[in-house]
């Protein structure tokens, strides 16, 4: 028997979180046919960023460490939104597409690193169906000095 994806999220000790509102004129995500498209999803924990600032390696940035985990919880709440949309989270069959951004100190060229927090948690959640193509891109500034975010492209039953 396959092991399902709510299965493997309860495996792991996770538990979808609610759905982060907008903080501005868009929707969280949009199911257009097969897919559901997320808006980017800032790791929110209970409502709040539980780290702020651009990422690198020194005093007053964000360590690339710190930053993975970060996309493993924007990931987790990329889920939420497109399980929202999609009926539940066991209705995703592929995880098609990952554009991760990092708020990048302009010497850090490691966003690929940071956002394999985000694949990493795809794919175990969803197994062969997890793996994606996929973006990393440094970026100035995010909404709310967040650090990290992420978008995805699923496929639904």
């Amino acid at each position: 028997m396959t092991a399902t994806p709510s299965l493997r999220l309860a495996e792991l000790g996770l538990v979808l979180p609610a759905v982060a509102a907008p903080v501005a004129a868009y929707v969280p995500a949009v199911r257009s046919g097969a897919y559901v498209h997320t808006s980017g999803q800032l790791p929110f924990v209970e409502g709040g960023l539980p780290a702020t600032g651009k990422v690198g390696q020194g005093a007053g940035l964000v360590d690339p460490d710190t930053a993975r985990g970060l996309a493993r919880i924007s990931a987790l709440n990329a889920i939420a939104a497109a399980a929202d949309v999609a009926g539940g989270i066991d209705h995703i069959v592929r995880v098609v597409k990952v554009v991760g951004f990092v708020a990048s100190d302009p010497a850090f060229t490691g966003q690929p690193g940071v956002i394999n927090g985000a694949s990493e948690l795809l794919h175990d959640v969803f197994g062969a169906a997890g793996v994606h193509a996929r973006s990393a891109v440094g970026v100035a500034v995010l909404p709310l000095d967040s650090s990290v975010e992420v978008e995805i492209v699923v496929e639904v039953a």
